[in-house]
């Protein structure tokens, strides 16, 4: 039977990821950081209302519904966990792990500078000149590891589709796909919820833009 698995939110969320690391990518080595601040501040906001999704959202985008930790990854991988929609429990992994990596990657970001000291991240005023250097250090190979994590999921996503032949896209672009027998099915979260974590997660943005 085919079924809701993702919401709108959660799907949108994603394919922002998918054109915003890229282009960020992009301004960071063509020196535009005029263009790569706003970026990076655009993905704050997003980390940000994908924080308050995965409390407050549909059932398979709260936390809560698929982080299970490494037992449920085992029970996955010897056939024995119990059927459900949306991540599975080592997507559940993946996900936690890009997500995390992400958020170091922002926030290392809103202290970078570049070398000359023209352009900066918008919080880099708050600590002195070699922190701010440090960071930048930081940020540039954490996206190496950023990039890794990034290789694993489409080398999952490609595993999926050639071994098990199970499409992992269409889902993620469509919202729907067909649950296993006995999984529950998507709990969808009220507009309202998504109006006030879009909300929120924008005015955090935007403070951090302007300065506290």
């Amino acid at each position: 039977m085919r079924v809701k698995v993702w919401d709108a939110p959660t799907r949108l969320f994603h394919w922002s990821l998918v054109a915003l690391i890229p282009l960020s990518w992009w301004t960071a080595e063509e020196e535009r950081l005029d263009l790569h601040v706003p970026l990076g501040l655009t993905m704050l906001g997003l980390l940000m209302f994908r924080l308050l999704w995965g409390l407050f959202g549909s059932s398979t985008a709260r936390f809560a519904g698929f982080v299970r930790g490494p037992r449920a990854a085992f029970d996955y991988l010897r056939g024995r966990a119990a059927p459900a929609i949306g991540h599975n429990p080592l997507g559940a992994l993946s996900v936690v792990a890009m997500l995390a990596a992400l958020a170091v990657q922002v926030g290392l970001g809103l202290f970078a500078s570049d070398e000359d000291g023209l352009a900066s991240g918008p919080l880099a005023h708050l600590v002195d000149d070699e922190t701010s250097e440090e960071m930048t250090e930081l940020h540039e190979a954490n996206f190496d590891i950023l990039l890794v994590l990034i290789g694993l999921h489409l080398a999952a996503i490609l595993f999926y589709a050639v071994v098990k032949r199970c499409d992992l896209v269409t889902p993620m672009i469509t919202g729907s796909d067909e649950a296993p027998e006995g999984a529950a099915p998507m709990r969808r979260a009220p507009a309202w919820r998504f109006a006030l974590a879009a909300a929120a997660a924008a005015a955090a943005a935007l403070w951090v833009a302007v300065g506290p």
